[in-house]
């Protein structure tokens, strides 16, 4: 899942976020929403951080003048704007254009997004992984094992296999500097300039940079948040800018992939791999195309994961701001989306 702050999460993400469970003197009551997750393995966390909380789950939500604060997975449309006392909407990861996909989001609520150092290292264990699988030949190694061939695959070393990352937030730039420390060359692609810049990256800002960039990325990773100016990114002009067979690999949205236009770059050369653990629709039916392809490695969004002992504290937390007159720190501005 995606995000836009441009410092390193374990380096920003303050005590407060992970370890303060204090709540203000009232109970808060907060909803559990979403249309596509079953949230009540949330509930444990929440209790354990603010005893007597007042939590509502599932199709009756009580009265929803009492409601609080509403956390949030692909919330369902018309229940927030039923709720004339809502002063949070936190989202349980780190994106949240799922929540303002919501047409009723009341305006009048903060909206908040989780940052975790934890998730930050979820996503560089996987991102790593997903880049070295592809380029030291992992699968072709793996299919040579089960047929008890010892085949070897060309041996290309790191610095000359050049990584790209399309979005330097902190997951981002998380990615950036552990494909770095291990030897890869890379670069980044974000549409307004960041500071703070690992030693060693070669960072691009701006449409004007794109193509570019692109044409350096013998790997393409796509961490870019989804707005509507990213819906739809990674699209048919876009891979025709990369090096031929160059690797995708997704682990933005699902909607950032338009699905055909990968499909036909697959069967033309121009793409030689993708690696997805983001799907428009998840989860993926057994019929897609996808799952047929052998260049296309399927994971079911499971790059990284938000603790919720840290969803817990930093809603709690982020309440207990609001009751103080204050802004959360992770406050989301819904005109950009981060």
């Amino acid at each position: 899942m995606s995000t836009m702050n441009t410092t390193d999460a374990t380096d920003t993400l303050d005590s407060s976020a992970t370890k303060d469970t204090s709540v203000s003197p009232r109970k808060p009551c907060v909803a559990f929403l979403s249309a596509v997750l079953d949230m009540h393995y949330l509930v444990p966390a929440f209790k354990a951080a603010c005893p007597g909380i007042d939590l509502r789950l599932g199709s009756d939500l009580g009265k929803l003048d009492e409601i609080d604060a509403a956390l949030c997975w692909y919330p369902p449309a018309g229940v927030m704007s039923q709720m004339p006392n809502l002063r949070l909407v936190q989202s349980v990861g780190a994106g949240v254009d799922h929540i303002l996909a919501v047409p009723d989001l009341p305006a009048s609520a903060s909206l908040c997004r989780i940052v975790d150092p934890d998730m930050a290292r979820g996503m560089v264990a996987y991102v790593t992984w997903a880049v070295i699988h592809r380029h030291r030949h992992m699968d072709d190694y793996i299919e040579s094992a089960r047929s008890h061939s010892w085949v070897e695959q060309p041996v290309v070393a790191p610095r000359k296999h050049r990584v790209g990352i399309a979005g330097l937030g902190t997951l981002g730039m998380a990615c950036a500097r552990t494909l770095l420390g291990i030897g890869y060359s890379v670069c980044g692609w974000s549409r307004s300039a960041k500071s703070d810049l690992p030693e060693g990256l070669a960072a691009y800002a701006g449409n004007d940079t794109l193509g570019e960039f692109l044409g350096q990325c013998d790997t393409l990773i796509c961490l870019l948040p989804l707005t509507d100016e990213t819906r739809g990114f990674l699209n048919e002009k876009l891979f025709a800018q990369l090096p031929k067979g160059a690797h995708l690999i997704n682990v933005g949205r699902g909607d950032h992939l338009v699905e055909a236009d990968l499909l036909t770059a697959l069967a033309s050369g121009q793409v030689g791999a993708a690696t997805l653990d983001a799907l428009t629709q998840e989860p993926l039916p057994a019929e897609h195309p996808f799952w047929a392809d052998p260049r296309i490695l399927i994971t079911p969004h499971i790059a990284t994961r938000t603790s919720p002992d840290v969803i817990a504290a930093q809603m709690l937390n982020n309440l207990t701001v609001l009751d103080a007159g204050g802004r959360p720190r992770w406050q989301t501005d819904p005109a950009t989306g981060y």
